[in-house]
């Protein structure tokens, strides 16, 4: 990967980092399947009306908006929701690189070097003791798997991504926002109940409601739109296991960001999990940059899939 994609992948690492300081204070106001619905119904309704659909296959779009759409933040708003703090959620939210290496290896046939996989596992045993400090103090575990739940939905819309070879990443982008609203919003009415949303909805004029907005805002057009449409672009050219790992710069952002705005602190043993964490998946991503060739060899999956592939990628 090019160093111009590189400072790509880092800029879209510190729009996500600050997107948790967004997240949190939305959820102030919105119930959290409102809130997803909320936030992609606000990109679907122009994609519909005004933006061409992207000329890749429709499957993509809808895996992509599923994955990364959908079960993503189906898990990690619920799990901020139900008590995740900001900055612990976007080291764990992490786990996306390592998932979406191993799916790369699975579906892909990526090819990944030893010592890749060997910082893949000094990652995953950082999450390990991430979780098993959560286990073991007065804090609730359920938050800590649903964040990992929504990594692993982040991990299928990277691999459906890297296959949609899309070269339109801001339609894409606006196109995949179409899946999550209905679904959410059914969801949102099924567990809250309408007199929840009405009231999340009349009480906007507040100063709760003015900053909930400004985060929605910033969640929209900052993380969504120009976030994910640079990380579209990038995971179309690069392959899955070289971009994927820079996503472990966003705890960096947002453990800091969360630490000076909402002065959230982390134990002893969450910080040493998360210094595994973030060594592990960048240990990974420097090991797999040196040796794209290997990781750019994809096998097609299926027959439709030949004129899919690139000739090559840089």
């Amino acid at each position: 990967m090019s160093f111009k994609h590189c400072l790509l992948a880092a800029s879209v690492a510190v729009m996500w980092g600050l997107n948790f300081l967004a997240i949190d204070f939305s959820l102030e106001q919105f119930p959290p399947f409102f809130l997803v619905a909320l936030r992609f119904a606000v990109l679907a309704l122009p994609a519909l009306l005004f933006v061409p659909k992207p000329d890749v296959k429709f499957r993509w779009i809808v895996g992509y908006g599923l994955g990364f759409g959908l079960l993503q933040f189906l898990f990690l708003y619920w799990a901020m929701a139900a008590g995740m703090p900001a900055g612990l959620a976007s080291l764990v939210l992490q786990a996306s690189g390592p998932f979406t290496v191993l799916l790369g290896m699975t579906f892909l046939r990526e090819r990944v070097r030893g010592s890749q996989m060997a910082f893949l596992l000094v990652a995953m045993a950082g999450l390990g003791v991430v979780g098993w400090q959560r286990l073991d103090s007065s804090a609730s575990l359920l938050p800590f798997l649903l964040t990992l739940a929504g990594a692993f939905g982040w991990a299928i819309g990277n691999i459906c991504n890297r296959q949609a070879h899309s070269v339109e990443p801001v339609k894409f982008t606006m196109w995949m926002s179409v899946v999550p609203p209905v679904p959410m919003l059914l969801l949102a009415l099924i567990v809250k109940g309408p007199a929840t949303i009405g009231h999340s909805l009349t009480t906007l004029l507040t100063p709760t409601g003015w900053l909930s907005l400004a985060g929605l805002a910033y969640t929209v057009v900052i993380a969504t739109i120009l976030g994910s449409g640079i990380w579209s672009w990038l995971m179309s050219r690069n392959p899955a296991g070289v971009v994927a790992p820079f996503s472990m710069l966003v705890p960096i952002v947002g453990m800091s960001a969360a630490w000076f705005v909402l002065g959230e602190t982390v134990s002893l043993g969450e910080m040493c999990g998360a210094v595994l964490v973030i060594i592990g998946v960048l240990g990974a991503g420097m090991r797999a940059a040196k040796g794209p060739k290997i990781l750019a060899e994809v096998v097609p999956t299926d027959v439709e899939d030949v004129a899919d592939v690139p000739a090559g990628t840089s």
